[in-house]
């Protein structure tokens, strides 16, 4: 891949962006669907206004890559919805530490899909990611049963990213980044929005303060980091993203310690170092 000088200050600059979701998602007094559902419309309008000022014609795609896109919103919605409800019931560094198990998933699929196989260093990794996992579990168990369910809900939420990840991934190859993100994050906020419409979730029911955070989300996590996530990708390769990721739980905790003053326990902070340590191990020894 070509390099570019610039790439490992976009990717640091969008792990750092997204590591503020959860906190921001605490912040929120609105239903997690709720939160999501508005991040993306606000995400779909600020992008609506790149490609309006921009060089990019939403009418120029074909209905195979509209439908890629349509797919990957979907999964992107759902990655949402799941996500931050699990901010419901468990800790911000629980939450975010088993999102980080994506590249794990990853292989999971390629295997499946492309047959790659798993050496003996990946598989150890892949077991001490697993283990930390367990750990972060049994110790958010034993203060509340209910958090376990949230690990639950974070454990898919990285399943689903992971899918939406290689849906994206063929669209990508011939539909720009404006063009890409817009009608995935529109199809994104429709998923949402019909969801919060079959549960019940009033999207009226937001005040002021909430309506702040939803364009903080939109304009941070959003397109300063899941959008250059992706224009990273074209230039080094996403095991190298996959594990900037894993600095996500560290500044997530942080930002949760400083605005929320929620400190990690120690199940937490073993199993998360267990499962970062894992899934970097296992990303390393999948590359040799």
């Amino acid at each position: 891949m070509q390099k570019n000088k610039w790439v490992y200050t976009f990717l640091a600059v969008a792990v750092l962006a997204i590591s503020m979701t959860a906190t921001l998602v605490k912040l929120a007094d609105a239903a997690a669907p709720v939160i999501a559902c508005y991040r993306m419309l606000f995400a779909t309008c600020l992008v609506a206004f790149l490609v309006l000022f921009g060089r990019d014609s939403l009418l120029k795609i074909d209905g195979k890559r509209l439908a890629y896109c349509a797919v990957a919103g979907f999964l992107l919605g759902l990655h949402f919805i799941t996500w931050f409800s699990s901010l419901d019931y468990t800790s911000v560094a629980s939450s975010v530490t088993l999102a980080t198990m994506q590249p794990l998933f990853a292989f999971i699929i390629g295997y499946f899909l492309y047959h790659e196989r798993l050496n003996r260093g990946a598989a150890l990794g892949a077991m001490v990611s697993v283990l930390g996992g367990i750990i972060i579990g049994w110790g958010d168990y034993r203060v509340s049963g209910i958090a376990l369910w949230g690990n639950l809900l974070a454990l898919s939420a990285a399943f689903l990213a992971t899918v939406y990840f290689f849906v994206g991934q063929h669209a990508l190859k011939s539909v720009s980044l404006n063009v890409y993100t817009f009608y995935c994050y529109g199809f994104a906020a429709v998923a949402i929005a019909l969801y919060c419409l079959v549960t019940g979730n009033a999207l009226s029911a937001v005040n002021r303060d909430d309506l702040l955070i939803f364009f903080l989300l939109a304009l941070l996590p959003t397109l300063l980091g899941h959008s250059v996530l992706n224009y990273c990708t074209r230039f080094i390769s996403v095991s190298l993203v996959s594990m900037a990721m894993l600095c996500e739980p560290v500044g997530a905790s942080i930002l949760a310690w400083l605005l929320l003053g929620t400190l990690p326990t120690v199940t937490q902070l073993v199993g998360g170092a267990l499962t970062v340590l894992g899934v970097l191990y296992f990303l390393r020894k999948r590359s040799n």
